[in-house]
Parts: C-alpha cells; structure tokens; sequence
C-alpha cells in the first residue's frame, strides 16, 4: 500500500476520532485519566522505551518484563509505560514504585495511552521521542504504529495472541496494517504466528514462551492462616468456586449451580463474574434457580452451608482458590475463547473447565492430558467433574508441585524480551 493511501485512510481515521472524542467524554470507564488520554493535562517525560499494556492482565506482564530489564546504557534507561484501563494504570503505578525503588538503572513512569487520533499520537511521539516501542499481545491501533513509522521507532509486539476473529477485522483493510507493520512480532504458539504472518507477513514472526508462566513461577498455595478469606469460609467446608464466569453463559453457569446444590447441598458456592457490571444478571439467575445467595460485600462471619456467594469486590479470586475444594473456571461452556486456569492450579486445585479455552491454547495441551487440568463437553459433564473432585479431592501440595513442574519447564519469554528490546535500543 503507498503512502498516499496510507495518508489518505489515517486522514479519514483522524476524522473519526474528531467527531467521536466530544462522546467519549460521557463513557465512565474513560474519564479516569482523560487528561492524559487527550494529552490537555500535560505530557510525559522523555523515554527510551515506550511499553503499551492494554488493561490489568497485560500490566502484570508488563511488570514482569521490567524486572527483567536493564540499561543497555551507562545512563538509566528511561522508560514509559502505558496502559488503557484504571486496573491497569493502577498495577503499573504498583509496579513503578516496585522497581524505580530496588531496581537501579531504571526510571518507570506510567501514563494511560493517548487516544489513538493521528494528530495526539503523533505529538505523543514527537515529546516522548522513544528509540523503541514495545507493545504486549494484541494492540494493533494505527495512528501509535504510523507515528512509530515516521519518527524512526522501532516497534517490537510481544507476548502476540490473535484470535480469528480479530484477524478477520484486521484484514478487512491488509494492506494498510502490512504497511504500518512492527518490525518483530514474538508470538505465544506456532497457531498464533501464522495468524500474524497473514497479516503482516512471515518474515518478521518468530515464537517465544507465554511471560505468564514466568509471572506464575513463584506462585503456589497460600497457608490458610495467611488466607484473607479464612475467616469468611469454614475450614471443613466444601468451599467451590466458579470463577471468571461470563453473562454468555449464564444458562449453562445457572443449570451447573442448580445441580452442584442439588446433588451437594451443604456446598459454599463462589461465584466470580468476570465483568463486575454483570452483578445484576447473576442475582437474577440465582434467584430464577432458587438458590440462597448473597453478596460478598454483605457477607459478616462465616458463610453457611448452602449458600451462594456472589462475589462483587475485586481482587479476591485466586486467596478464594485457595481455600477451594473444587473449581470450575468461566468463559469456557459457550465460544469466548476461556479464562485463566493455571490460577486455580497453582493454588493446588483440579480445575474444570469446558470445551472452549482456545484463549489458553497457548498453554499446551498436555495441561489436559495430563489431567492437571479437566475439559468437559458441557454444564452436565462439569458437574460431574465438580461432585467427584468434591468427593476425592486431590492433595492441594500434590496438585500445586504438579502445576510447578509444568510452569518451570516452559519459563524464559521475559529474559528474551529483554534481549531483543536491548539489541533494538543498541541498533539506534
């Protein structure tokens, strides 16, 4: 595609952007930070490298990478990191007090990410003036790329995941995203490479190892009296949670509950939406299977036996696998692709999951057939599962060295990250 073309789309884009900014000022998850956003409030610092981490998940990876990182330079190696979500700016703040305290040769700012309007993203990058711009598993917006082409920065995209469906919207326009393409693109599984190189081309694809199996190589079972939950959950309990579950699939979630009820009626069930918003939905399909349920906000001393727990604060799936028997993990029983259950694993749970987890897929199967972790066809099968692990519950220390061993034998996508981004910085 020429430049001309490429001018002539990113005008039109610049156009979009201008007639949707005055709307996107009433969307409430984009008011925080929206000075930064629209660059009114000011600019960043200067930087060597810029990172962009979408939201909450790819900001832990982000943090991962930086304890890895080192000046390739006698100077400190500046570094901004941005982010598109409150969750994520909040865990990058984190992570910079982390490492600009006990790691030197480092200076970390965070920032949310500019709106993506060719005229704030090409003044982003003439202030910032990064040598190289390393972007995390999916992020593919092309005023950032285009800004990144006419200032000289090298772009580095790592971590890649890309799903068929964000493939097909890409291609909708190939030429212009082969045009505007990163320079390397370091993807998670042989499946995801071939995706990318259908956009970009081969040449500039290689394969690297998932950087959350080194974010989850110190993880393991947290000792119950160091469990913030342990007064909330009865320690002979049959404590079950459901975790990441998904409005898409809230029949089937309904029907799997009923039936854990049923068949178990003293169980403890925990139930973690995984978008917060959702809440609502789920009291009413508790209360369409009538089941007794309340809010993990309202919840004082201990939760009775037969009781549905709805969990509405943030931050306490993986302290609630902790204290689990059995756990089924969401957004796997109808086509979204899955969530994450090394989690529970690591925690020393089996976890269960449905037929759809190609999210994960970059996982390895041999998780399956390993029966460190459990795919079932549908809510009957899982319910099955669920009773059975209830009833014969695995060793939590057996299940967790397992789930060590597994993430230990595929460690390394951080260290070389770094190596690449120190090569790019001392190309420039």
């Amino acid at each position: 595609m020429g430049q001309t073309l490429v001018d002539t789309a990113l005008t039109f884009y610049g156009f979009g952007w201008k007639a949707a900014l005055p709307l996107l000022k009433f969307n409430h998850r984009l008011k925080d930070g929206w000075d930064q956003r629209t660059l009114t409030g000011g600019l960043p610092a200067p930087a060597h490298l810029w990172i962009q981490a979408a939201s909450g998940g790819e900001a832990y990876l982000a943090w991962e990478l930086l304890k890895e990182l080192k000046s390739p330079f006698a100077e400190t190696l500046r570094v901004l990191v941005t982010t598109n979500t409150l969750q994520g700016y909040e865990t990058l703040c984190r992570a910079a007090d982390d490492i600009n305290k006990y790691q030197s040769g480092l200076a970390i700012q965070p920032w949310y990410f500019p709106f993506d309007a060719p005229d704030i993203m090409n003044r982003m990058m003439i202030h910032v003036r990064p040598k190289v711009a390393l972007i995390l598993e999916t992020e593919i917006w092309p005023g950032f790329l285009n800004a990144c082409k006419k200032f000289g920065v090298h772009v580095l995209l790592v971590n890649g995941r890309m799903t068929t469906g964000s493939l097909g919207g890409y291609m909708a326009w190939p030429g212009l995203f082969r045009t505007l393409s990163p320079d390397l693109i370091m993807a998670v599984s042989e499946t995801d490479g071939r995706r990318f190189g259908t956009l970009f081309g081969r040449d500039r694809i290689q394969i690297m190892p998932n950087i959350k199996f080194d974010r989850m190589a110190n993880a393991g079972p947290m000792a119950r009296k160091d469990n913030p939950l342990k007064d909330l959950i009865p320690q002979d309990a049959d404590f079950v949670v459901f975790g990441s579950i998904r409005k898409e699939e809230k029949f089937e979630i309904e029907q799997l509950a009923a039936g854990l009820m049923r068949a178990k009626p003293q169980t403890i069930l925990a139930l973690f939406p995984r978008h917060m918003h959702h809440m609502e939905i789920w009291q009413a399909a508790m209360e369409m299977a009538g089941l007794n349920w309340t809010l993990r906000s309202e919840l004082t001393g201990k939760a009775k036996p037969g009781t549905v727990i709805l969990w509405d604060t943030f931050g306490e799936l993986v302290p609630a696998y902790g204290l689990a028997k059995a756990a089924f993990v969401g957004g796997s029983l109808v086509p979204l692709g899955g969530q994450n259950f090394l989690e529970p694993l690591t925690c020393g749970v089996t976890p269960v999951t449905g037929p759809h987890w190609k999210n994960f897929a970059w996982v390895g199967r041999e998780i399956v057939d390993s029966k460190l972790a459990i795919e079932a066809p549908d809510w009957q099968e899982s319910l099955k599962l669920l009773i059975n692990i209830i009833e014969n519950t695995p060793a939590r220390k057996d299940v967790a060295a397992k789930a060590k061993d597994y993430i230990r034998d595929r460690r390394g996508g951080a260290k070389s990250v770094c190596k690449q981004v120190a090569d790019f910085l001392n190309k420039v």
